[in-house]
């Protein structure tokens, strides 16, 4: 039984402010709410609103796109609120792992932590294989010439316009944009919480001014019908099914992962200024600033061009310069603008998710389930600057040598599980401690939390098979750290 140990919910909130061990008061407390909104608007928006646009209205639900991110965004909803619940009711820098450790004990807070390690992980050297990608895009702008050789892994090759073909040597690009954003979270909270808001003031802003450019040039004929009828075709030997509700279903399930992230937020929890209050607004302000902008681009994007111009594109900026290939050619600048926008939004999401993962770390640390020097603090920029450290060496040593589509949807599905344990948890807590002080709480409990926990299932067992293999033998693994360290070094199992 003492697998599914708990820690006492008053321990956690104690540890928090009290800072036993010297860990938590050294995170310093700077974080207002507008800041938290945006972080989590900072870690959500990237390159998904540019390309995933085109990619679902092109072959699953084609105007009708625009239902697809309503859909999503609502179904991410669910999460938000349990989210933000946890958030206001236990504000501690581990999230979930915290989460799950007061609800539903410590083999199931282990699983959950190990699983949010490998999601900010995985997430973060994904975005930083694409920002390579982009930079390499944004060099081609300028007239430079960066070798390809050094954009590339040694397991990936690319052939070049004349036909020659070159094998990559290392990834310098994405390794180097995970150790700057290591080094900036390194320097100070307070100082990447100023960099992510000029990288998001900079993404926004180009969003919003396709929206607004966009708008009158829009054709109304290109939304008539919203849906089209449901096509079924053969590839590659599979039937698949575009358009219709089925389309629309199909493309939200895609959508969906275009939010995750958000909950990155509840990481911060310990260096906010009012964390009961402002953790709720971060994370259902960003899910709901984030919502808005993808529906009016979305709706923009397919206004401009009809979805049958998306499909075949290969590259990922084509959707977007198709639709702005509609305006007036005085409006074309707009298009030398999109790469810089993409390259802002992924050092801010890079920056988040390596944030988030540190502080579960060090949570997790400090309840001795993982070595204490991941919960050292620097003693003058009150940061964990050696578990940044050491992902900067992990993460960018790993972008840099390994094959850029290693972990595929890891990411995803790490993050589902992420929110179902989290909307089971709200359930177990309001009935096993009804009388905690809640400044934010879900409405509709216990069936919010169920269908959101069912939803995010759903989506889970929609991905492919080797998804599930890798989260298995990175569990596996994880699990063999936990029996053969942390169960016997547990602070909570000393304790008791």
């Amino acid at each position: 039984m003492s697998l599914f140990r708990k820690k006492p919910i008053q321990a956690i909130l104690s540890e928090a402010e009290a800072g036993e061990g010297d860990v938590a008061p050294a995170l310093k407390r700077t974080l207002c709410a507008w800041q938290l909104t945006l972080l989590g608007i900072g870690v959500v928006i990237g390159a998904g609103l540019f390309s995933l646009t085109g990619k679902v209205a092109a072959d699953n639900a084609g105007a009708a796109v625009v239902y697809s991110y309503v859909i999503s965004g609502f179904a991410c909803a669910f999460a938000g609120l349990c989210y933000a619940e946890f958030a206001s009711a236990v504000p501690v820098a581990g999230s979930a792992y915290s989460y799950a450790y007061a609800t539903m004990g410590e083999l199931l807070a282990w699983i959950i932590g190990w699983d949010l390690v490998m999601e900010y992980a995985i997430g973060a050297g994904t975005v930083a294989v694409s920002w390579s990608a982009y930079f390499m895009k944004f060099c081609s702008q300028l007239h430079i010439a960066f070798p390809v050789q050094f954009a590339l892994s040694p397991f990936d090759a690319e052939v070049l316009a004349g036909g020659e073909r070159v094998q990559g040597i290392a990834n310098l690009p994405a390794a180097a944009i995970v150790v700057l954003m290591s080094l900036l979270l390194i320097r100070g909270t307070h100082e990447s919480s100023w960099f992510n808001a000029v990288m998001v003031t900079v993404k926004v802003s180009i969003v919003l001014l396709v929206i607004g450019l966009g708008w009158p040039y829009m054709n109304p004929a290109n939304h008539s019908p919203m849906i089209p009828d449901r096509i079924t075709e053969v590839v590659n030997g599979h039937t698949i099914s575009h358009f219709g509700w089925q389309g629309v279903m199909t493309g939200a399930g895609l959508i969906f992962f275009a939010y995750i992230g958000f909950d990155a937020v509840s990481t911060a929890a310990q260096e906010a200024k009012n964390p009961q209050r402002d953790l709720p607004i971060g994370i259902l302000g960003s899910l709901f600033v984030c919502t808005v902008l993808y529906i009016l681009f979305s709706w923009v994007i397919t206004g401009l061009a009809h979805y049958t111009e998306f499909r075949g594109v290969v590259d990922k900026l084509a959707p977007v310069a198709t639709a702005l290939s509609h305006m007036p050619a005085k409006f074309h600048w707009l298009q030398q603008l999109i790469v810089p926008a993409i390259l802002a939004g992924f050092s801010s999401v890079i920056m988040v998710l390596l944030m988030g993962q540190s502080r579960v770390f060090i949570t997790m640390s400090q309840d001795g389930l993982l070595p204490k020097m991941f919960s050292d603090i620097h003693p003058t920029r009150h940061t964990p600057w050696k578990s940044n450290a050491l992902f900067a060496v992990v993460v960018g040593s790993a972008v840099a040598f390994l094959p850029g589509n290693l972990f595929g949807e890891m990411c995803s599905v790490g993050t589902l599980l992420a929110f179902v344990l989290v909307c089971i948890g709200v359930i177990v807590l309001r009935y096993t401690n009804p009388d905690l002080p809640r400044k934010f709480r879900c409405p509709l409990v216990p069936a919010v939390p169920a269908l959101g926990a069912l939803i995010c299932l759903t989506m889970m067992a929609f991905l492919p098979k080797d998804t599930w293999w890798r989260l298995l033998i990175w569990m596996a693994a994880g699990l063999a750290i936990y029996f053969s360290y942390g169960r016997k070094r547990s602070r909570v199992r000393d304790d008791s």
